[in-house]
């Protein structure tokens, strides 16, 4: 999760396809943390869609092997080398074999749908019951490798897709303490951001970000309990879904908060993004939350793109988004007047004054879920570490390697707390996930409203692994976290080349109607650029 938030409101040839071993970043000569950058960076899979990876395989053009290779060879160039982004932790041994199966199913005529031989990347907290590690990014349980695939990624395997590998991402998806930095882990080392490269690339879906942005993958997954999918989004350049909670099943996944997490899509664009969601959308009978996406979700989210989508809408404008910098604001007022001009309806709403009181009880409520969904996934998981207070204990006891820049406050806290039946935890979540759910459908329906918008986010930081993160002026995340609903973020422009994002958020299941409204945005504005890995910005 981005933890500011709720503190702010209260195998190619010569190519090992094995573990990629990192160091912290600072430790790293100025020399190798800021090369120099080719004069073009000519990848010749840089910006591809899915539909054209597709169109590519059909006419023979490119195999799924070949793809993947591409990509094998990618990650080698720009995230082991060259600018060293860091994004991936793991490899996947299997994803050559992976594309040959899915090429030689293409051969007898049987194509499994849009994904079919297209490399992802995936989030080293979602389990794979494969080769590779599960590990939220700690060392405390470096040795878990998993039984079982997570339910999403049943699917996505069901779906065609080639598991390219594993992210790196703020450890314990950014729950280990209120002086972390974002991106960085103790297995995984500092992921940087691949437009600045010593901005901070955003947590806690840090490497999926980073690693879709800078073409290392055709497309990402990533979870979010608080602004952890839409923040990097924004911040890499992309194009982020975080779903209702219940849409996408989070079992296999390891928890945060069962009232706000989901994993979800992260791509470059529009289509990319709403083709990952319907593919993996679906019940599970092992997490009843999707329970209630019966009847309301879709197989294919893609049949929403419409470049009319914005016409006849009303939206609404968060109040507190129309002030953040000289430089956003006038990023934002472009934005809005291209939402105008396609024919929508803009509406000065104020959403985060009925929330602003929220922000200490959302904070209760995921020391309290934590806790308890980790110790659950712990005890069955294949690792010497079995609970939450294992994992302390591990940390102290190797605190040179698993906590050199900062502690693990939040963990500590979390392993105080009692059992979900605790009053101070029943009133918590009234207090959150019912009271935002209320103030946003209150907001849209007393004002006719499609949608509610403001900026993702401010933007990056720089790394600091010495003081940790800090405010960047603004997130609009927290209230479509807190209430469990839709949020979509698209890139809206850039400052010193640095991007941000455009945030549409509405009510429970209602992803087609953002997606029609953020695709007409996305189409009509065309402000996705990929990086160009440059070093810091010096005046």
């Amino acid at each position: 999760m981005q933890r500011r938030n709720f503190i702010k409101t209260g195998a190619a040839a010569g190519l090992s396809i094995t573990a990629i071993a990192t160091t912290s970043f600072i430790a790293q000569p100025a020399e190798t943390r800021y090369p120099a950058r080719p004069k073009a960076d000519d990848f010749v899979l840089n910006e591809i869609t899915i539909d054209l990876l597709q169109q590519k395989m059909h006419k023979g053009e490119y195999s799924s092997v070949a793809i993947t290779r591409l990509y094998l060879q990618r990650i080698e160039e720009i995230d082991k080398n060259g600018p060293k982004l860091n994004s991936v932790i793991e490899l996947n041994p299997d994803a050559l074999a992976i594309a040959e199966a899915m090429d030689r199913e293409r051969a007898a005529g049987k194509i499994r749908g849009p994904l079919h031989g297209i490399p992802v990347l995936i989030k080293d907290n979602i389990s794979t019951g494969d080769k590779m590690h599960t590990t939220a990014g700690a060392l405390a349980i470096a040795d878990n490798v998993m039984a079982a695939d997570a339910f999403i990624i049943q699917k996505l395997r069901t779906a065609g897709a080639v598991l390219l590998g594993k992210t790196n991402l703020s450890e314990w998806a950014n729950f280990r303490s209120e002086h972390s930095t974002s991106a960085w882990s103790s297995r995984g080392g500092q992921t940087k951001c691949p437009y600045i490269l010593d901005r901070n690339p955003s947590g806690s879906s840090a490497g999926s970000g980073s690693a879709a942005s800078a073409n290392l993958c055709a497309i990402a997954i990533g979870t979010e309990t608080d602004g952890s999918i839409v923040s990097p989004s924004s911040i890499n350049g992309l194009v982020g879904i975080k779903p209702t909670v219940g849409l996408w099943s989070r079992t296999g996944i390891i928890p945060i908060s069962k009232t706000q997490d989901t994993a979800g899509p992260m791509a470059r664009t529009v289509k990319d993004a709403a083709i990952l969601l319907g593919a993996l959308a679906g019940e599970d009978p092992q997490d009843s939350y999707t329970a209630a996406s019966k009847g309301k979700l879709q197989a294919d989210y893609a049949k929403f793109l419409d470049i009319n989508g914005l016409q006849g809408k009303r939206i609404g404008v968060e109040k507190d988004g129309l002030k953040v910098s000289p430089a956003m604001d006038a990023i934002f007022q472009e934005a809005m007047e291209l939402l105008k001009s396609k024919g929508a309806t803009i509406v000065e709403v104020e959403l985060y004054k009925l929330l602003k009181p929220n922000g200490h009880d959302e904070f209760k409520v995921l020391l309290y879920e934590f806790k308890d969904g980790l110790n659950k996934y712990l005890s069955t998981a294949n690792s010497k570490v079995k609970s939450l207070a294992d994992v302390i204990a591990f940390n102290k006891q190797n605190e040179a390697a698993a906590m050199p820049f900062f502690k693990q406050d939040t963990l500590e806290l979390a392993d105080t707390k009692g059992g979900l039946d605790t009053k101070e935890y029943l009133d918590a979540v009234k207090n959150t996930t019912e009271t935002t759910r209320n103030a946003i459908d209150k907001l849209l329906t007393d004002n006719k409203l499609d949608a509610i918008i403001a900026p993702t986010n401010g933007f990056a930081c720089c790394i600091d692994l010495v003081n940790g993160d800090y405010d960047n002026g603004f997130s609009f995340s927290t209230p479509a976290a807190m209430a469990g609903y839709p949020h979509i973020t698209v890139p809206m422009g850039y400052f010193n080349e640095l991007p941000v994002g455009l945030s549409f958020i509405s009510s429970a299941y209602k992803e087609g109607d953002i997606i029609k409204q953020a695709y007409a945005y996305e189409q009509a504005s065309k402000k996705r650029v990929p990086p160009r890995f440059k070093g810091p910005l010096v005046g």
